[in-house]
């Protein structure tokens, strides 16, 4: 198994190894590189697009004799943010291969912002560092037919101004995205779920994140009732068997806060009996984006070793086959929380899938210090049309008011890697109220999520429902706060299902929330 290594980082010199410097800014000059003005003016009389457009400079002066600047444009506009930086990154990794630049040194520097703008920009330096590795990132299948070395050929970094904690962050933030874009972007037979599963095993298997992999059919029948419905298709097909992946991670120290979360891992989507057609089928293997965000941040976590904090992950990896033992719409289904569901269209298999891990960790929270209970998934194409390249997030009452959406979304602002809140209302609730005494809930209507007013809302009140959290919200006398995050939107590049390179979101800014502050 080939894990993906993050790229090297330094913070200090010399740097008479290394063979290229590129300097960000919104200027001319630079207080890293003092020679930078002169040689810009010299060679802006040959070329005048020095200045304003990216520039390759030579000078014995800067480290590796040569120097890439990258003007940053405007940054001063009510609508620049952050991700304008990561944006200049991710479009020159090419440009350094190019150049056969394999260690090469970065400034970013931004003097002319207003006052305003500083605290958004505060995190650039990182910002264009992970906007590197993505441009710089390879799939798996495409690192093992064709070599590491000659396909991400850059060594190390050296990001002048980080200090020690940074460049911890920032290491283990991009070892995590990785994993994720790996368990994400790779194609659908080398990672149906047993591939899934064992990928996880051996990347955990010497980590401090303890894993216990489900694959026992009737242990899958009697505890994740619903996910097995899903998965019987699959089942007499060996290498597409389902599997819940269980991680756990428990730092030292005294435990303050317990994160419990669930990721949809469906590793090829057909719709089931209703069947994706008229193309759409295509590039639902990334179907699991959520659950490879998940292990991303997992991963992230064996890194950084935070203290004080406890994760509870499960996984869902099911593949959602048709034939004839899959489910169908009009079942009913009694879920591990009791809830009877009444299927209302089996290409909605992601809720039913999470269900009962979001039921089993309700009773385990009861047992949790300070427990915080998330599902992640690319749920709907909704959430994709109301929200584009964002990731949205909907919170029950106790996550409200505990403030889960301020943390993600101000995070995922200042390190590019952004959210959009999304309110849950009583009529998502009112949506998927049984239409008769014979069950409790509704999975869905018979209409794709896009077609469907609130189609990305209502499924958040439907996971409530079927799992049992509807039952502690701000009323109740356990209160558990339940946030539900729909990357379908923001986890891939351009919204490109197929095609686009997957981007590991929300994994940067879930680390900014709750474990930078603690590692």
């Amino acid at each position: 198994m080939s894990f993906p290594a993050p790229i090297g980082l330094a913070s200090s010199g010399p740097f008479s190894s290394f063979d290229l410097s590129i300097v960000v800014s919104d200027q001319s000059s630079s207080e890293v590189f003092s020679e930078l003005s002169n040689v810009m003016d010299e060679q802006h009389a040959l070329d005048p697009r020095v200045g304003d457009k990216v520039s390759l400079l030579l000078d014995s002066s800067f480290p590796g004799g040569r120097l890439l600047h990258i003007p940053t444009g405007k940054l001063t506009r009510d609508y620049d943010d952050v991700r304008r930086i990561f944006d200049l990154g991710r479009q020159h990794a090419d440009l350094l291969i190019e150049l056969k630049s394999t260690k090469p040194v970065v400034s970013v520097e931004l003097n002319n912002l207003p006052d305003h703008k500083k605290d958004l920009f505060a995190k650039a330096l990182g910002v264009f560092y992970l906007g590197l590795c993505q441009g710089l990132y390879q799939p798996l299948e495409a690192r093992q037919s064709l070599g590491e070395d000659s396909l991400e050929p850059v060594q190390q970094i050296a990001l002048i101004g980080a200090d020690e904690v940074l460049i911890k962050q920032l290491i283990a933030t991009e070892a995590g995205k990785r994993v994720a874009r790996d368990l994400c972007g790779t194609e659908p037979e080398r990672m149906a779920p047993p591939g899934f599963a064992d990928y996880c095993q051996a990347l955990f298997s010497h980590t401090d994140v303890d894993i216990t992999i489900i694959d026992d059919e009737k242990q899958l029948f009697d505890q994740y009732p619903a996910l097995h419905a899903v998965a019987r298709a699959s089942l007499h097909v060996q290498r597409h068997q389902p599997r819940v992946i269980q991680l756990t991670y428990t730092g030292q120290g005294e435990i303050s806060e317990t994160l419990m979360l669930a990721g949809k891992g469906i590793t090829f989507d057909t719709g089931g009996v209703d069947l994706k057609v008229n193309g759409h089928m295509a590039g639902m293997s990334r179907d699991k984006g959520g659950a490879a965000a998940v292990a991303g941040f997992m991963y992230a976590l064996a890194l950084l070793k935070p203290k004080g904090i406890k994760v509870m992950a499960e996984i869902a990896a099911v593949r959602n086959n048709v034939d004839a033992e899959a489910y169908t719409p009009d079942e009913i289904i009694t879920g591990h929380s009791g809830v009877r569901v009444r299927v209302g269209n089996t290409d909605a298999e992601g809720r039913l899938v999470m269900m009962d891990i979001l039921s089993h960790f309700r009773e385990q929270a009861a047992n949790e210090i300070n427990p915080s209970v998330f599902s992640f998934a690319t749920l709907t194409g909704h959430a994709m049309l109301a929200h584009g390249p964002y990731t949205a997030v909907l919170e029950n009452g106790p996550a409200l008011a505990s403030g889960v959406n301020e943390k993600l979304c101000s995070q995922g602002l200042l390190w590019g890697d952004m959210c959009h809140q999304s309110l849950v209302h009583r009529e998502d609730y009112e949506f998927v109220q049984p239409r008769t005494k014979a069950d409790d809930v509704l999975s869905s209507n018979n209409a794709p999520s896009v077609s469907t007013v609130r189609g990305h809302q209502f499924p958040m009140a439907f996971l409530a429902i079927a799992s049992g959290l509807d039952k502690h919200g701000l009323d109740s006398p356990a209160p558990i706060p339940f946030t539900h995050v729909d990357i379908a939107g923001s986890g891939v590049e351009n919204m490109s299902w197929q095609h686009g390179k997957p981007t590991a979101a929300p994994v940067t800014s879930l680390l900014a929330s709750y474990i930078f502050g603690n590692s």
